[in-house]
């Protein structure tokens, strides 16, 4: 990968935020319970900063810290999770208990979603499991078995959260994972078949997420109930049509569309900036799916590669989970289109992921002069466990 595809990979994710910023400036001032129109994009603005700050740092870090602290990051997210389900912690909205409050350290402005760091975590467990043991990965229990049962810890939490759609996305990130790492696909044919099963049986037994998939399967029989949302998007995205009906002008947020500056975002983009707008945003995700496992490929060993694909895979997954809600294609799952959408804690840890990429694509192109050269042309910071 050269400098050039390094430039469009950088380029993709910085046109991503300024169209997100642009689009909550949009958008989110028509909120009806918000006194301070701006309150959302100062809140972005706040995330945004921290989140550049956070992914110059992990640009510097050497990215083999993350396989010496792996386990200590998977036991920091398992005890936060465990804090979404204490009442004077947690911080419930919308029937999920996903986030916990920060106003006992201070940030009173804001809240933490630890499934965020999870995920993460969850990759540098993975690609460290698939690094040390390579030459069992393709047996059933080093492949198979016991990474699954790792995984399923936090992906029982984030489910009782309940938040299904992060928990369905950490499951097929970390089979993709497994599987690019060398695990035997037998195992994931069977996996993924089993799977389902489960996915349909959670949808019978209960009866809420029984009646969002029946008004997905019919939106225009559920469009003033459960099939709203899905319902109102498309009416956005055709009423936008090519060109859009202008920046500002879009009517689906003024009160229609539930959400319309979070997990609804894409549908708002192709209202008010057309089926252009909408398109380049695939584009750039593409854009970040190849150039991102370009650099990872670039990795000097196999744990940056394993480490930078994983990374790809979750904010690729999410963009596809996202774009195919929104359009319809898929059943309503609340998730957030990277980048784009309003969340802090998704922005945060996103921008994370990058920098540990870029750290990645550092060390598999520095230049070595001698045995003892630096892997990098500037200085690093390399912190010990």
């Amino acid at each position: 990968m050269g400098e050039k595809s390094l430039k469009i990979f950088v380029f993709s994710i910085v046109a991503l935020l300024v169209l997100g910023v642009v689009m909550l400036l949009s958008t989110s001032v028509f909120i009806a319970d918000r006194v301070d129109i701006y309150h959302d994009v100062q809140r972005q603005f706040i995330w945004l900063g921290l989140g550049i700050i956070v992914c110059a740092v992990t640009s510097s870090i050497d990215y083999h810290f993350w396989d010496r602290s792996r386990w200590v990051w998977f036991y920091v997210a398992l005890f936060l999770l465990i804090l979404c389900f204490i009442p004077s912690i947690a911080q419930p909205a919308n029937g999920s208990s996903r986030w916990i409050g920060l106003s006992n350290f201070g940030f009173d402005f804001a809240r933490l979603q630890p499934s965020e760091l999870a995920k993460i975590a969850v990759v540098f467990v993975l690609a460290g499991w698939c690094s040390k043991h390579k030459n069992q990965i393709s047996e059933v229990r080093f492949g198979f078995i016991y990474p699954v049962l790792i995984v399923l810890i936090p992906v029982l939490l984030i489910g009782f959260e309940t938040d299904m759609g992060t928990a369905a996305l950490l499951i097929c990130a970390s089979l993709i994972i497994l599987l690019v790492g060398g695990g035997n696909i037998r195992f994931f044919v069977g996996s993924g078949l089993c799977s389902l099963v489960v996915l349909g049986l959670a949808v019978w037994m209960n009866s809420n997420r029984l009646q969002r998939f029946i008004a997905f399967l019919d939106l225009e029989a559920h469009k003033t109930g459960l099939g709203l949302q899905q319902w109102r998007a498309q009416l956005a995205l055709g009423e936008g049509g090519i060109t859009g009906l202008g920046l500002g002008e879009g009517r689906e947020k003024l009160m229609y569309m539930p959400y319309a500056h979070t997990d609804f975002i894409f549908p708002m983009i192709g209202e008010e900036l057309g089926a252009v707008a909408t398109l380049s945003v695939v584009f750039a995700f593409v854009m970040l799916l190849i150039f991102g496992a370009s650099i990872a490929n670039s990795a000097p060993d196999r744990f940056g590669k394993i480490l930078g694909f994983g990374l790809v895979t979750l904010i690729s997954l999410q963009a596809i989970i996202n774009i195919g809600v929104t359009t319809g294609l898929m059943p309503n799952k609340g998730l957030p289109l990277p980048f784009v959408s309003y969340g802090g804690s998704n922005l945060l840890f996103n921008l994370a992921a990058i920098g540990i990429l870029l750290n990645i694509y550092r060390q598999g192109h520095a230049p070595v002069k001698d045995p003892d050269a630096d892997l990098f042309n500037g200085p690093r910071v390399t912190p010990r466990i």
